[in-house]
C-alpha cells in the first residue's frame, strides 16, 4: 500500500522555521523524504535545506523580494507558514507577521505551486473568538493587499477587540475557512490551518508575560500538559500530505480538546488568573 504520508520528491517551502513548531515541522518533513526551502530572520541549524531566505517578515518589501526570487526557482509542492509574533510586541507588527504576510505569501505563491499541492499554516486556539467576530473582520478580509490591510489595522488598532495576537489569529482562522474552499476551486491548491493550545516553544514566556503564569497554568488542558512542538508539527504535516487530499478550508484545533470544550461549555477558564 502506498504511504500517503510520504514527502518523497516534494519541495516544501517553510516560512518561520528557526525554532519552535516551524523548526519541528521542517525536521518532520525531512524525515519523511521532503526537501526543505527555509525562510526566517535567523538561519536554521537543526536540519538541512535546499536554500535559505533570510527575511524580516514585518517588512513587506523584504517579503516581496523573497517571493519574487522564490517564484523564479521552480514550482513547490507544499507551503508551510509557521511564522508568528507574540502579543507582547507592537500590535501592527504582530498583525502583519501573523496574518497580513501569511495571506500575502499564500496568495502570491499558490498560483506558482504544483497542481495538487497544499498549504498549511499555524494559527492558535487563541483565535477561537473569530466565530463571534466575523462581521468585524470582514472589512479587513476584503482589503486588497498588504499596504491596504496594514493601513486598515493602523486605523483600528486602538479598538478594544484589537489586542494584536488573538485578533491576528482570529484573522488567520477566518481567512482559512473562508478562502480555502475558493482557493482550491481556483488553483487546485488545498489550504488548511492548525490552532494549537499552550505549547512548549520559545514563545511561551511571552504568553506568560502577556497574561500571567496563573492564567497559563489554569488554561484548560484536557490531556493534562502543554503540547510539544513535534506534537503540533505532525498534524500540520498531515494536512499538507496526500493523506489529507480531500481536506481543504479546515481549521484543526490541536489543543487536546480545549477549544471544543470551551465552545460546548464542558470546560472553562479560571478568569481570576488574569489578575
Amino acid at each position: 500500500m502506498k504511504n500517503l504520508l510520504s514527502y518523497e520528491g516534494k519541495r516544501c517551502f517553510i516560512v518561520g522555521c528557526f525554532s519552535g513548531m516551524g523548526e519541528a515541522t521542517a525536521r518532520v518533513v525531512q524525515s519523511l523524504g521532503g526537501t526543505v526551502i527555509a525562510a526566517d530572520i535567523k538561519r536554521p541549524t537543526t536540519f538541512d535545506f535546499e536554500a535559505f531566505h533570510q527575511v524580516d517578515l514585518r517588512d513587506t518589501g523584504a517579503v516581496d523580494e523573497m517571493l519574487a526570487g522564490f517564484t523564479a526557482q521552480g514550482a513547490i509542492d507544499r507551503l508551510f507558514y509557521c511564522a508568528g509574533l507574540p502579543g507582547t510586541m507592537d500590535k501592527v507588527d504582530v498583525m502583519t507577521v501573523n496574518w497580513v504576510h501569511l495571506r500575502h505569501t499564500v496568495e502570491t505563491l499558490a498560483p506558482h505551486m504544483a497542481k495538487g499541492g497544499a498549504i498549511a499554516t499555524i494559527s492558535s486556539a487563541g483565535g477561537l473568538g473569530y466565530l463571534g467576530s466575523m462581521d468585524t473582520l470582514r472589512p479587513l478580509m476584503a482589503t486588497a493587499g498588504p499596504a491596504e490591510a496594514i493601513a486598515w489595522i493602523e486605523e483600528h488598532k486602538d479598538e478594544p477587540w484589537m489586542d494584536g495576537y488573538a485578533s491576528s489569529k482570529m484573522c488567520s482562522i477566518f481567512y482559512t475557512v473562508n478562502r480555502g474552499p475558493v482557493l482550491t476551486q481556483e488553483t487546485g491548491i488545498r489550504l488548511n490551518c492548525i490552532s494549537p493550545g499552550p505549547t512548549d516553544t520559545p514563545m511561551m514566556s511571552a504568553f506568560v508575560e502577556q497574561t500571567s503564569a496563573k492564567f497559563m497554568d489554569s488554561y484548560p488542558k484536557p490531556i493534562g500538559r502543554n503540547s510539544t512542538p513535534e506534537e503540533q508539527a505532525w498534524p500540520l504535516v498531515f494536512l499538507n500530505s496526500d493523506a489529507a487530499s480531500y481536506i481543504s478550508g479546515e481549521n484543526l484545533y490541536t489543543d487536546g480538546g480545549a477549544a471544543n470544550g470551551l465552545i460546548t461549555g464542558s470546560v472553562s477558564i479560571d478568569m481570576s488568573g488574569l489578575v
